[in-house]
């Protein structure tokens, strides 16, 4: 693995979420649950 390489944008991502600590962990959750409420929705409403 080489020493020096740009942080990528996940590794950042990763990073800023570590720091903020709970809030977006939560924020991260939410979205996750709502975009999965919308697939279920769609599913559901299609089928």
């Amino acid at each position: 693995m080489p020493q020096q390489r740009p942080p990528t944008y996940v590794r950042l991502a990763m990073r800023n979420m570590v720091r903020k600590g709970g809030t977006s962990l939560f924020h991260f959750t939410l979205t996750a649950l709502g975009l999965v409420g919308v697939l279920v929705g769609l599913a559901y409403l299609t089928h």
